[in-house]
């Protein structure tokens, strides 16, 4: 009796391992930039019912990777994965009536779709929800609500969600005012490669709040985020190479670091290579120049 029960489900899981081979090695030619190995292992299971090919085929219309790029596609594909309960479909659901791309913009049909996938554990929806009651966007502002969000996507490891969690300790928003809980928060997401929480956290060592001041370790954070092109930590890097803080005065290190500062769009950065070429010599100008233009931005974790 018990055979006989056995050997039908042990059938059933070796039909299933084609698929999921399938499956799998769709996903690897799709982290391989190999769009159209994907396609064609995606498209079949798709059109089968698999949710995550849905999914992974919604993507690829929405980015035009490797299929012509159709906005409206990838919303059909992410509807019949989120008629199969899908989180992830789900959540994309949310950020197409959040952008207005291949739907009319509806911000609170974003939040339906962004609230059902939280629900079932999405932290990019979580941290997602958490924006819209801090911002009071769609819903009426309510920082206790941001926070109980923010920190469901943190508890899942969500930078972002790990970040804006650290900001509303630090302002006292929906929280008591915590600056050593925002810099835990920080660093937590400073360590995934998060640009904005090494900002604020260099900002924390610089002033010694939360943490004990070290310009050292301001530094060290603010070369992390200027590294992936934040214009405020670039100015602060080369603030620190000007005066000598945290690291050893170099004025060409300055100039480079103002320049790409104000070339993303910060007017103090602009200023500030202005006027800190008046104590360079014309070489050192020019050194700063070809490094500016020689740089290149990392990406984070």
């Amino acid at each position: 009796m018990k055979a006989a029960i056995f050997f039908p489900c042990a059938c059933l899981l070796i039909l299933c391992l084609p698929a999921l081979a399938d499956l799998a090695a769709g996903q690897e030619a799709l982290n391989n930039g190999d769009y159209a190995s994907a396609l064609k292992e995606f498209l079949p299971l798709a059109n089968e019912g698999n949710a995550k090919a849905q999914v992974n085929l919604g993507w690829m219309y929405a980015g035009g990777h490797g299929v012509p790029q159709d906005d409206k596609e990838a919303v059909r594909w992410w509807r019949l994965a989120a008629g199969q309960g899908s989180a992830d479909a789900k959540f994309r659901l949310g950020m197409v009536y959040h952008l207005g791309r291949g739907v009319q913009q509806d911000y609170k049909e974003a939040m339906r779709w962004y609230r059902l996938a939280a629900d079932e554990g999405s932290a990019e929806a979580q941290c997602n929800l958490g924006l819209a009651y801090s911002e009071g966007v769609a819903v009426r502002q309510d920082y206790e609500e941001a926070v109980r969000w923010f920190r469901a996507a943190a508890d899942r490891g969500h930078a972002d969600a790990q970040f804006h969690l650290g900001l509303m300790h630090f302002e006292g928003h929906g929280t008591p005012q915590d600056a050593k809980e925002a810099a835990r928060r920080w660093l937590l997401a400073a360590g995934q490669g998060n640009a904005n929480a090494q900002f604020f956290l260099g900002a924390l060592y610089s002033d010694g709040a939360g943490v004990p001041r070290d310009n050292k370790e301001a530094l060290r954070w603010w070369r992390a985020a200027a590294d992936q092109g934040h214009s405020g930590a670039q100015f602060n890097l080369g603030d620190g190479y000007r005066n000598g803080v945290g690291v050893p005065q170099d004025y060409i290190l300055a100039h480079m670091w103002f320049n790409l500062s104000g070339a993303n769009g910060d007017a103090d950065g602009v200023k500030a290579r202005q006027a800190i070429e008046k104590l360079m010599t014309g070489d050192q100008v020019a050194e700063a120049q070809r490094l500016a233009r020689e740089w290149r931005p990392k990406p984070g974790k």
